[in-house]
């Protein structure tokens, strides 16, 4: 169980250092995001960079995972 404890920390760490990364540069755009705007109002929906995260995250936890 501690094994998993620390999995998560280094996760943790990890979103954090590529969260302060994305700030510092800012945010990058792929085909498939999409920004509404009307007056006051912005909604960004980051559709095709929610689905490469997913992937690049399932290939990362499978490898890691089929290791054990």
């Amino acid at each position: 169980m501690a094994d998993v404890g620390k999995l998560l920390l280094v996760f943790g760490v990890l979103l954090v250092v590529i969260g302060g990364a994305l700030m510092l540069f800012g945010r990058f755009h792929l085909p498939g995001d999409f920004t509404f705007r009307s007056g006051s109002v912005t909604v960004y929906i980051p559709l095709a960079t929610s689905i490469i995260l997913s992937i690049v995250a399932t290939i990362v936890l499978n490898l890691v995972f089929r290791q054990r």
